[in-house]
């Protein structure tokens, strides 16, 4: 189901649920404001490229917008708008006094250099820096960006509004990053699911773990939960997948990685199909990756008995149908991974600018 779909059909279950009147039920489903730009940079061979980048700013009513900005091959409008909107009702439930918004480029990040990464990234922050800012919308990384993204987006925008570091979050810790912030998301998955597995009178201890998607999140999840004493027994990536029902070493998976740049040839484990990851056999299923994973094709062949949601809406509302009849129990996303978000606030509320504090944060803090 197409992304920005998937996720009205649940606000509107919501909507009803809550008894929202209409005013404030068409307001809620319509962006605040949707941004489209041309990023033309020249390659590093001097031939040229153009790539549409995005920003849909959804709601501000509770503050600056927020929301990262990701760079793949397959973003569009209606999958930023969907990714907009959760971040409205992410920073809602984790009680944040922002709103929500998201960006992209479509672009694979895999096949451009360093260098020209940073050029598209500059350009497109040249063409939205006078409708980004400190107390209007403060992106941050996303799916194939990171710490230095950020970094080139501080500096582009500084060159028109002055030096502003709360411009972004998720900068490196030199500019004025936050300690814990590339751990966080990861990590907030484990808290949500310590808590989740504690009202059912279990622990992560010896339960076992499928992992979908080994980038940031994934990768600190599967970290955390090894520490604690949890059997991740399949984990896929882009570039394969690997299971061990005895469990996998973790820290030799990301030592293997950090240096194949890959999952493949991993010997502490055997290959397996990368969707099948999603229907191995375990106690809880951790999608990390894109969303729509789970669908009407495979729900039904879903083992796991918890999901947690740690990517942005893996679970499309058929086969959201379809896991409850099988009494499978899903963690939402907008609690799951709202661990990076938190420490992004963190780390904008000690760098921006005191005296121009919403009134809305003040109470916060208070």
């Amino acid at each position: 189901m197409n992304a920005l779909a998937a996720t009205n059909r649940n606000f509107q279950l919501a909507a009803r649920i809550l008894g929202l009147d209409s005013k404030l039920h068409k307001s809620l489903l319509i962006p605040f404001r949707e941004i489209k730009v041309e990023c033309t940079v020249p390659r590093d061979d001097g031939s040229f490229v153009s790539y549409i980048g995005f920003r849909i700013q959804h709601d501000n009513a509770r503050g600056p917008m927020k929301g990262g900005i990701r760079y793949h091959p397959e973003v569009d409008p209606d999958e930023v708008n969907a990714l907009a909107q959760l971040m409205t009702w992410k920073t809602a439930v984790a009680n944040l006094p922002y709103g929500g918004a998201k960006g992209g480029i479509g672009c694979n990040p895999r096949e451009l250099t360093v260098s020209e990464l940073q050029r598209v990234t500059r350009v497109f922050t040249q063409k939205i820096h006078d409708l980004i800012g400190i107390h209007r919308d403060v992106p941050a990384p996303d799916m194939g960006t990171n710490s230095q993204t950020m970094a080139w987006i501080l500096d582009e925008y500084s060159k028109f509004h002055g030096y502003s570091p709360a411009v972004v979050t998720g900068k490196p810790i030199e500019l004025g990053g936050s300690l814990g912030r590339e751990a966080a998301t990861g990590l907030g998955v484990v808290f949500a699911t310590e808590f989740l597995l504690d009202e059912y009178g279990m622990s992560i201890a010896n339960m076992k773990f499928a992992i979908q998607g080994f980038g940031n999140v994934g990768s600190w999840a599967a970290s955390f939960i090894h520490q604690k004493g949890g059997k991740v027994v399949a984990v896929s990536d882009i570039t394969g997948a690997v299971k061990n029902p005895n469990g996998i070493d973790i820290p030799a998976l990301l030592k293997h990685k950090e240096k194949a740049y890959s999952l493949k040839d991993f010997e502490g484990g055997d290959a397996m199909d990368l969707n099948d990851v999603l229907v191995h056999e375990c106690d809880v299923l951790i999608p990390c990756a894109l969303g729509g994973v789970l669908n009407k094709e495979n729900a039904a062949d879903v083992k796991a008995k918890f999901i947690i949601e740690a990517a942005n809406h893996p679970t499309d509302p058929e086969a959201d149908e379809i896991l409850s009849r099988k009494g499978v129990t899903i963690l939402p996303d907008i609690y799951a991974n709202s661990g990076g978000v938190t420490v992004s606030y963190f780390e904008w509320v000690q760098v921006v600018p005191t005296i121009h504090f919403p009134t809305l944060l003040l109470k916060h803090n208070d």
